[in-house]
């Protein structure tokens, strides 16, 4: 199985080359299970204050890149909330 850090990376290097799966495999990590996973669609909590989400949409077995984008800022955010 593909590690986390090497999707992350791929994300970052490709947004349009990304897999629907891997997308929804790196929210689980960052965000926890989907609020909502309806069709092809997923739908994220994020842990700052406020009614933010991160939603993701399966395109044919592929993610959105500016769907991938979203994600990564969000991701950074999570960081830059730790630290």
């Amino acid at each position: 199985m593909v590690r986390i850090e090497t999707i992350l990376e791929a994300m970052r290097e490709n947004p349009g080359g990304i897999r629907f799966k891997e997308l929804a495999r790196v929210c689980d990590e960052y965000f926890g299970r989907p609020r909502k996973a309806r069709g092809g669609h997923r739908i994220y909590r994020v842990p700052w204050p406020g009614n933010p989400r991160v939603n993701i949409q399966n395109d044919q077995g592929m993610a959105k890149a500016y769907q991938v984008r979203q994600v990564l800022k969000a991701i950074g955010r999570v960081h830059a909330d730790a630290d």
